[in-house]
C-alpha cells in the first residue's frame, strides 16, 4: 500500500487553535488528577449487583479525546510537545500541593486534617499518575500517528478507539496497582475490577464521542489548513522537532 505523503507546513505558519486545544488538554488532565484520581465509586448492576470503578474515569477521558484530536490534526511532534506540558503541570501541581500541605496550619483553622486527606497524596499516588499519564498518552499517540499511515487517513474512528484502547489500557493498569496495591481499603479484586472498569469505561467514552472528535477534527482541520501524516516523523518521546511551533 502506497504511503501518503505528509504536507509540509509553510514556513512562518501560524496555527490559529493549537495553543487553545493544548489548554483545554492541560486543564482537564490536572482537573481530573485532583479532584477524582484516588476515589472509588460503584454503580448497581442487573446480574452483576455493586460494580466499583474509579471517579476520575468519568472526566479524565476527555484528555485522551483531546490528545486524539491534536495527534491527528497537529501530528504527533506536536501532540509530543502538549503531553510534556502536561506531564510538566501534573508535576508542579503535586509539588504544589506537598508544600501547602506541609505549611503549619493558622492557629483555630479546622480544616488541616480534611485537606491533607484530599490534597495530601502519597509519593505512590503522584508517581504512579505521573508514569501512568507519561506512558499512556504517548502509546496513544503513538498507535494513532502509525495508524494514520497504515489506513492513509481513512477511518477515524478506527484510529482513535484503536489507539484508546492501547492508551487508556496501559493507563489504567499502569496507575492503580502502582498507587495502591496493598494499601487499607483497596484488596486485590477491588483493584482489578478497578482497572478492569476504568479501561472498559474509557474506551466506551471514546466511541460514545466519535461524532464529536469527527466535527471537532474537521473543523479544525479546516480552520489550520493542515492535515499531517507522520511519515518521517521521529517517534522517540524524547526527541526534538523542527518545525512544532
Amino acid at each position: 500500500m502506497e504511503k501518503p505523503e505528509s504536507p509540509a507546513v509553510p514556513q512562518g505558519h501560524r496555527f490559529r487553535y493549537y495553543d487553545l486545544v493544548m489548554a483545554a488538554f492541560v486543564t482537564i488532565l490536572l482537573l481530573s488528577n485532583l479532584i477524582g484520581a484516588s476515589k472509588p465509586s460503584y454503580v448497581d448492576l442487573p446480574v452483576i449487583g455493586q460494580w466499583s470503578f474509579g471517579a476520575g474515569v468519568l472526566f479524565f477521558p476527555v484528555s485522551y479525546i483531546i490528545g486524539d484530536i491534536l495527534t491527528e490534526v497537529y501530528g504527533y511532534a506536536r501532540a509530543r510537545r502538549v503531553i510534556w506540558t502536561g506531564f510538566a503541570a501534573l508535576l508542579f501541581m503535586a509539588f504544589m500541593a506537598w508544600v501547602v500541605v506541609k505549611l503549619p496550619p493558622a492557629e483555630g483553622w479546622p480544616g488541616q486534617e480534611s485537606y491533607e486527606f484530599v490534597f495530601g497524596n502519597s509519593w505512590r499516588i503522584v508517581l504512579a499518575s505521573m508514569v501512568a499519564f507519561w506512558a499512556g498518552e504517548f502509546a496513544n499517540s503513538f498507535v494513532l500517528a502509525k495508524m494514520k499511515v497504515w489506513t492513509q487517513g481513512k477511518h477515524l474512528w478506527m484510529r482513535t478507539i484503536g489507539s484508546t484502547v492501547v492508551g487508556q489500557g496501559l493507563d489504567s493498569l499502569i496507575f492503580y496497582p502502582l498507587a495502591f496495591w496493598g494499601l487499607a481499603g483497596w484488596p486485590v479484586e477491588l483493584l482489578w475490577q478497578v482497572v478492569l472498569s476504568q479501561w472498559l469505561i474509557k474506551t466506551a467514552w471514546e466511541a460514545l464521542l466519535t461524532p464529536v472528535t469527527y466535527l471537532v477534527v474537521g473543523k479544525l482541520k479546516q480552520a489550520e489548513q493542515v492535515d499531517i501524516f507522520d511519515t518521517d516523523t521521529d517517534f522517540s518521546p524524547f526527541a526534538t522537532s523542527r518545525g512544532e511551533a
